[in-house]
């Protein structure tokens, strides 16, 4: 097994123990703040923000899942190793989650305990997911297969392809992050053509399965966004 996953992929090796920590903690930083600024943005009435946001809907976009699992994928795709991938993903989101509900609590007045600890469990399943997601930056067919998979997910979150609804855009931001995806795990020649091809067909799969999620409102994407405190009880 070790041998072929390292034709896949092979980990990085002779990394210093301080640069590793170094990156982690970098990690844990970014993923606080982000918490932070989403959980401010669910706070701030819309009409408050500069007006190119209100334009961009920021708030929403950072209420859904597409942003999320873009981020957790570059985060696992640009790690040494399969475990150093699993490792950085979960302590990014969990310390997002903690940035989110740590100002739930001590800025807001209020700690939603039923939502962060579904959070908090799928930080945990976003360890062993990082670990075959970091696979997909990776040589051969398993390699272009995941990163279908991940593209497609993208993809179903910015896009409609649902014939008998019509084609049609979800959320514009989500098209870029679909985008951001595509540079993130772009390959080369007839392996680029079968990749975004694969995502296509993932994509149309991942919305007849899975209708609701494709489109879903920030309210049941998110954290907790758009709910006041008395929603909670």
């Amino acid at each position: 097994m070790k041998e072929f996953l390292e034709k896949i992929r092979k980990p990085k090796t002779g990394i210093p123990l301080k640069r590793q920590l170094a990156a982690t903690v970098g990690i844990i930083l970014l993923g606080v703040a982000l918490g932070v600024l989403q959980k401010w943005l669910d706070a701030t009435a819309a009409n408050t923000l500069p007006l190119l946001l209100q334009r961009m809907d920021i708030g929403n976009y950072f209420g859904r899942l597409a942003i999320w699992f873009l981020l957790g994928t570059a985060v696992s795709v640009y790690s040494a190793s399969p475990l150093r991938a699993g490792i950085n993903t979960f302590c990014f989101f969990i310390s997002m989650v903690a940035g989110y509900y740590l100002y739930c609590h001590y800025v807001l007045g209020f700690l939603p305990r039923s939502y962060m600890m579904i959070w908090v469990l799928m930080s945990f399943a976003s360890f062993f997911l990082a670990m075959v997601c970091w696979y997909a930056k990776g040589e051969g067919a398993p390699a272009v297969l995941l990163s279908a998979v991940i593209l497609g997910a993208l993809l179903a979150q910015a896009v409609n392809l649902r014939i008998d609804r019509g084609f049609y855009v979800y959320h514009l931001m989500e098209v870029f992050t679909w985008l951001a995806g595509v540079l993130l795990l772009r390959r080369r020649g007839k392996e680029f053509a079968v990749e975004m091809g694969l995502s296509v067909v993932v994509a149309v799969l991942y919305q007849l399965i899975l209708p609701h999620w494709g489109n879903r409102s920030p309210q049941s994407c998110g954290m907790g966004t758009g709910r006041s405190p008395e929603s909670w009880k």
